[in-house]
């Protein structure tokens, strides 16, 4: 009897180790009184400070709408939000800490092309679908198909600004000035093959590092010596704003030609008057007249008390697709994967997204936007397809 007894005990003990050992290595079971989570990071601190400070409002505010309207299939939204501070080695933690430990059905990167690329293959190896709001390098997305892209690539935003440098503006000669980065190399290489297949001349290009400040010798040179009819930059708010400072500085009368990298309510405020007259290209139109754009601008004017910028946007619209496909598909991240691949014309704050291309890259209009009286504004659109669609590389 005894015998009988002691086996019976050590065959329980077996099995409650063995159900044990399945707890610790099984997803935890969700259910409909679960919050859905999803992952974002951003350099909410560091050098892109305001970026982060953008695109983190933005995803608290379409969070906050969501769940004021009764979440996703009754279900609440959680955000787990980290900062990256602009740091690839913070970015891989982060990317570790939400595949492993935070249980989120999906990520949205609220930060450059730099953090974004070497967190993306570890959400890939996860199969936790990621979509980046704005970074542009090709490696982003190229991390496999779990890893979509909402904005354009940097290539076609660059081919882009070709189209407005050469078919619309009929600049013949070009200077580049290109922050030494992903960033400005991506841009200033598709810019560069564009004019150059067109027509136009890159008469001159000048690199800079992020932490460099003085533009005073490269304009300097430009005016005297190499004498452009238009300025193609390449670069963030902070050194766009001084750029156009020096060059207003030194009458220096040319045409600035700049990009998303400047879509900021900080370039307006640094650049001031200077900036008036400043053409970029961008994916968000300030004087569309689709009533979700502007219900964004004026929302998150109303909330934070700043003007919102394309960053943000993009963010948001990251936020939009997802909150779209887990109410039709559910939370498993294979679903979510696949329906973010079959979404096609859905409505964005950044217009319409037409689909994500094969490369899961957004397919959608280029924005071009003017600088009058202090604010963005409507210039043109570029919607021919043979330019807002990404070649693979």
């Amino acid at each position: 009897m005894k015998r009988k007894l002691k086996s019976l005990l050590l065959v329980s003990l077996a099995l409650m180790m063995a159900f044990s050992m399945v707890a610790c290595n099984s997803k935890p079971v969700e259910t409909n009184d679960d919050p859905i989570r999803i992952g974002f990071f951003a350099p909410i601190t560091g050098p892109a400070a305001a970026d982060g400070l953008s695109t983190s409002n933005s995803a608290e505010l379409a969070v906050e709408i969501v769940n004021g309207n009764g979440g996703i299939n009754g279900r609440k939204v959680e955000i787990v939000k980290y900062d990256d501070g602009l740091d690839t080695k913070q970015a891989v933690n982060i990317a570790q800490k939400l595949t492993t430990n935070d249980n989120v059905v999906a990520v949205v990167s609220g930060s450059y092309s730099g953090p974004t690329r070497v967190a993306a293959p570890i959400f890939q190896e996860a199969g936790i679908p990621m979509i980046s709001g704005y970074a542009i390098h090709p490696e982003v997305t190229q991390s496999g198909d779990f890893i979509f892209s909402q904005s354009f690539s940097g290539a076609v935003q660059g081919k882009a600004g070709g189209v407005v440098a050469v078919d619309m503006l009929k600049a013949k000669r070009i200077s580049i000035i290109a922050v030494d980065i992903d960033f400005g190399k991506e841009l200033s290489e598709s810019f560069t093959q564009y004019v150059e297949a067109n027509g136009a001349e890159v008469v001159s290009l000048d690199k800079f590092a992020m932490s460099d400040s003085e533009f005073g010798p490269v304009i300097t040179k430009l005016k005297e010596e190499v004498k452009p009819d238009l300025i193609y930059m390449a670069n963030y708010y902070g050194h766009g704003a001084e750029i156009v400072r020096q060059v207003k500085n030194m009458d220096f009368d040319v045409q600035i030609l700049g990009t998303e990298g400047i879509d900021s309510y900080q370039f307006l405020e640094i650049a001031g008057e200077d900036a008036e007259g400043v053409i970029l290209t961008t994916n968000m139109d300030r004087d569309s007249e689709d009533e979700s754009t502007q219900t964004y601008i004026k929302t998150y004017t109303e909330k934070y008390g700043l003007i919102p910028d394309m960053v943000g946007a993009s963010v948001y619209d990251a936020f939009q697709v997802l909150f779209k496909v887990i109410e039709e598909v559910g939370t498993e991240p294979e679903d979510i994967r696949d329906a973010i691949k079959e979404l096609k014309n859905f409505r964005t704050v950044t217009g319409v997204l037409i689909e994500y291309a094969p490369s899961r890259e957004a397919i959608k209009p280029v924005q071009i936007q003017i600088i009058e009286n202090g604010e963005f504004h409507y210039f043109d659109r570029i919607e021919d397809l043979d330019i807002i669609t990404p070649v693979p590389k």
